[in-house]
């Protein structure tokens, strides 16, 4: 991208020097030299844009370059340089700004195996020794350290393994692993550092197979064509027939070449990457990426949505959603001996429970006595009292007999309960779970209203819990306990409604996000492999961007749709006027000038707009 970028630039500049080295050659007394400058400055554009032409007809398609290769070879067959180079400029120009709105809105993302570890620790010869992931064979025991990511799929040696597998699974909750139970690669170590015996090879583990589908997906994702080259056929078809028309009954080869020359589509070449560009950076002051034209047309054309679960309806985090109380004591009262006594531990959940005391400015004692169960709970003494904070499991055994018989805990879809326990009696529970974002609901009634006609959920998800989720929600239909292909299968099956926009933040929704004809990630805190996968990007943790990225889409298309149109039909009175001897090919070539000017600032209308916004909470 970046070549094609810099040789685009220098298109750019070389006309513009040689139309400016031609005005400037008669002020030093070599007028003859004139219009050598424009067509050596000519030249270049000309060979560069064959080039293009004849990669696109290998290819096996036709577009409104070559009406401009036409002008320029004529203008240059007949000596009218000045109207070849104008021409030159107006078509490098167009490029420029198609290949600046690519570029620009690549810069920002970040490479597919951006998260992929390159090596893992491997235990070997009483020492360990970081290698690459090529080297490591079924069988290695390897060092998971906390906040690693598992390298390849393999089984926990020993101990608990707390693992994050929300970026596979879309299951918020931190799952519990312990000796001999299976770890998926891509999975992130919330716990202590554990070790895992490798059962794959690296390009064999569950997290290079979505890569890879990743990549299949984007391959076998339809290319679209330019907004103006749609119209490229039809309009070389007149524009040549005009031309040959004017030379045939006026024996005048200059009459054809004006045709040709007011004939170049620079208004549609300039106009529609400009309506672009403005959309793009219209959309990023909404924090969303898109990238690219392509992208752009498809986002103002979705007639479906699918939607992953975990991190898109919900924030994608177990946070405090209840505490209930027994007997005399306080909510506050439960999550402060909770908190206090889960500062000494490091386990995820225990974070979240201290983190949300102190949200609350809770008090917090310093525990004594501690004695931790990895991956089961915690006891010890917070002033004065003993306490046991865990799974209702691991509480129940601490309760006396009377209190363990009358003990019921709390069932909830989706939730994990944490059980607490002071001075040997159940004190309550607290409920942590991922909810559903406020104001979901307005938003997806916002979608209708755009024409959005099907949103379905797909989630890897247990389906108990996407059932609870989506409850209320008017959704079309709920997909749970999905894998990565199946999200690619739901997408697939949707576009026979319309083309269908997929809107995911984990590794699982990459290749969905690829296969769908536009793919929105959550990447403010998604993985790389979303962000690349997608089309567009929401660089700030709000769903609700989506309703401004549409209606951004829209009305960009739609600008740009108007500037097509004005071009096209400005340009036909002028290559009439033309065949008819009105028009010169120099003032061909200004009165595309100001075609120009008019059709660039009607596309600079996509800057504006009153984007409506729903506000979601985080």
């Amino acid at each position: 991208m970046r070549s094609n970028f810099s040789v685009r630039s220098v298109l750019v500049v070389l006309p513009t020097l040689g139309l400016l080295s031609g005005f400037a050659v008669p002020l030093i007394g070599l007028p003859a030299l004139q219009g050598r400058v424009w067509a050596a400055f000519t030249v270049p554009v000309l060979v560069a844009l064959l080039y293009e032409i004849a990669a696109s007809l290998r290819r096996a398609e036709v577009g409104l370059d070559i009406v401009a290769a036409l002008s320029m070879t004529a203008a240059l067959a007949v000596g009218e340089n000045l109207a070849a180079v104008v021409v030159a400029l107006m078509y490098s120009g167009g490029q420029y700004l198609e290949a600046y709105a690519e570029g620009h809105a690549r810069r920002e993302m970040t490479a597919i195996l951006a998260r992929v570890p390159r090596t893992a620790v491997r235990h070997g010869n009483s020492v360990l020794e970081e290698v690459g992931l090529e080297t490591i064979v079924p069988g290695d025991r390897l060092l998971i350290r906390q906040g690693d990511v598992v390298p390849v799929d393999g089984t926990v040696a020993s101990g608990v393994a707390i693992l994050d597998q929300s970026a596979l699974t879309g299951e918020p909750i931190p799952v519990q692993q312990r000796a001999g139970d299976a770890v998926m690669s891509g999975s992130t170590n919330a716990g202590e550092a554990f070790d895992l015996v490798a059962s794959h090879h690296a390009a064999e583990s569950t997290y290079a197979g979505i890569v890879r589908l990743v990549e299949e997906a984007q391959r076998s994702k339809a290319p679209m064509s330019r907004l103006a080259d749609r119209f490229a056929i039809l309009f070389l078809g007149v524009t040549v027939l005009i031309s040959g028309l004017a030379w045939y009954f006026t024996d005048d080869p200059i009459r054809a070449v004006a045709v040709l020359v007011v004939a170049t589509p620079c208004p549609l070449i300039l106009a529609v990457p400009i309506a672009i560009v403005s959309g793009l950076s219209r959309a990023a002051r909404f924090g969303i990426l898109i990238k690219g034209g392509k992208a752009i047309e498809a986002l103002a054309r979705v007639s479906s949505l699918v939607l992953d679960k975990t991190g898109t309806l919900t924030d994608g985090r177990a946070r405090v959603v209840s505490v209930n109380v027994r007997d005399h004591l306080e909510p506050d009262d439960i999550l402060r001996f909770a908190a206090s006594l889960d500062q000494a531990s490091k386990h995820i959940i225990a974070q979240t429970l201290v983190i949300e005391a102190r949200d609350r400015k809770l008090h917090l004692s310093t525990p004594s006595n501690v004695i931790e169960t990895a991956g089961d709970g915690i006891e010890g003494s917070i002033d004065g009292l003993n306490v046991a904070v865990g799974g209702v499991h691991f509480v129940r055994s601490k309760l006396t007999k009377t209190e363990t018989t009358s003990f019921e805990p709390t069932q909830k879809a989706g939730a994990v309960i944490v059980a607490v326990a002071i001075g040997g009696k159940m004190a309550g529970e607290i409920v942590l779970a991922d909810e559903l974002r406020v104001g979901t609901q307005a938003l997806l009634q916002a979608l209708r209203k755009l024409g959005i006609q099907r949103i379905i959920l797909a989630t890897g998800d247990r389906c108990e819990v996407a059932q609870a989720i989506s409850r209320g929600l008017g959704i079309d239909g709920v997909r749970s306990e999905l894998t990565p292909d199946q999200k690619v299968l739901v997408v697939l099956t949707e576009r026979k409604n319309g083309p269908v926009m997929m809107v995911g933040d984990g590794v699982n929704d990459a290749p969905a996000l690829a296969a769908a004809d536009i793919g929105v990630a959550m990447g403010a805190r998604g993985t790389a492999a979303s962000a690349e996968a997608a089309d567009v990007v929401l660089l700030v943790d709000h769903l609700d961007r989506i309703v401004p990225a549409i209606q951004i889409a829209r009305r960009s298309r739609l600008i740009a749709l108007e500037s097509v149109a004005a071009g096209i039909g400005l340009s036909l009175l002028g290559m009439i006027a033309a065949a008819f001897g009105y028009i010169t090919p120099v003032q061909g070539a200004l009165l595309q000038e100001v075609i120009d000017v008019a059709v660039i600032l009607n596309a600079l209308r996509a800057l504006g707009g009153n984007e409506i916004q729903y506000t979601l909470a985080k």
